[in-house]
């Protein structure tokens, strides 16, 4: 027997509650994996909340990654003992997730955790920070390099942007944060920001082109925000877009693609090919200090899952939160 949290359809929508469950409940897959410790992420908060209809499928057990072992394999690749984290392949929307005790999932789906982490480290790093990292490589394979000029990343408090920051500081950028959050100022300094941004300042519709700054832009937010840095990045810049905080619209013109030679390059994390997610881990166990992972951190109780998933949607989640399944 095992907890989970369960999300059920009804009458006025959607409900999610704590059940217990067995074996016997958990999905088709070719690999059950005993869960240690999963994450609340920003998707989490939408599913669980019934803020947007994410989920596919009725009963559901939310949760986009997990970590943990190998408990039981009928797939090649793994056997029982291995450590293993999953992030996305639509776990939590069309397969059940991992905010419960047990999994059950296409063994195709999983990646070997590096030793450089324990599992709990794994998802204090999370889908978020897996992002992030798919972020930095398309910077790095689209040429930006830390001599070329300032990194931008936006909605920098969040999961995606605190790593983001950590990495990057740590490969030798100079970063600038922009946060809606001036308390959090020395959190970001201490990850490796060199300058703070209000959001403000990018947040409202401005000219089609600005004075140019960014070489490089991670950017978790979208709308005018993504239309901004892309305004402000300089001749050749790269901005990498993973997120949609503020909207789903691009109010913007083509000016700084076609006169300023600007990319912007979508990073999907959910369906990103096996190898890509093999590099990304690969590099954050060489490139993201461990000891920042702690100031990132707030870990929580499987209970406490539910209530935590409107805080993250208003905004007033920073860093990431750890599940102790």
């Amino acid at each position: 027997m095992f907890k989970a949290i369960v999300i059920d359809k009804t009458d006025a929508g959607q409900a999610a509650r704590i059940a217990t469950l067995d074996d016997g409940d958990l999905p088709e897959g070719n690999v059950t994996v005993r869960v240690e410790y999963s994450t609340v992420n920003f998707k989490d908060g939408l599913a669980i909340t019934g803020a947007i209809p994410l989920i596919q499928s009725f009963p559901m057990v939310p949760g986009i990654d997990f970590a943990g072992v190998v408990e039981a394999s009928d797939h090649p690749d793994w056997k029982a003992g291995d450590r293993v984290v999953l992030n996305g392949w639509g776990v939590g929307e069309r397969h059940w997730g991992g905010l419960a005790g047990k999994a059950r999932v296409n063994g195709d789906w999983l990646v070997r955790l590096p030793d450089a982490f324990t599992t709990r480290q794994a998802m204090a790093i999370g889908t978020a920070g897996y992002a992030a990292m798919l972020c930095v490589l398309r910077l790095e394979k689209l040429g930006v390099k830390p001599g070329d000029g300032e990194v931008i990343v936006t909605g920098a408090s969040g999961g995606v942007g605190s790593v983001a920051i950590a990495v990057l500081s740590k490969l030798g950028y100079r970063v600038v944060a922009s946060t809606g959050r001036p308390e959090g100022a020395n959190y970001l300094k201490a990850l490796g920001a060199a300058e703070i941004i209000d959001r403000n300042t990018l947040a409202e519709p401005g000219a089609p082109m600005q004075a140019e700054r960014w070489a490089g832009a991670i950017d978790t937010v979208g709308s005018h925000t993504l239309v901004n840095v892309c305004a402000q990045t300089r001749y050749g810049g790269i901005v990498a877009a993973t997120g949609l905080a503020q909207g789903i619209d691009l109010p913007a013109t083509l000016y700084p693609f076609i006169l300023r030679n600007v990319t912007l390059s979508g990073v999907d994390s959910v369906m990103a090919p096996r190898a890509d997610r093999e590099e990304a881990w690969s590099r954050l166990a060489r490139d993201l200090d461990p000891a920042k992972l702690e100031s990132m951190i707030r870990e929580i109780a499987l209970e406490d899952v539910i209530p935590s998933a409107g805080d993250i949607l208003q905004g007033k989640v920073r860093g990431r939160i750890v599940v102790t399944v």
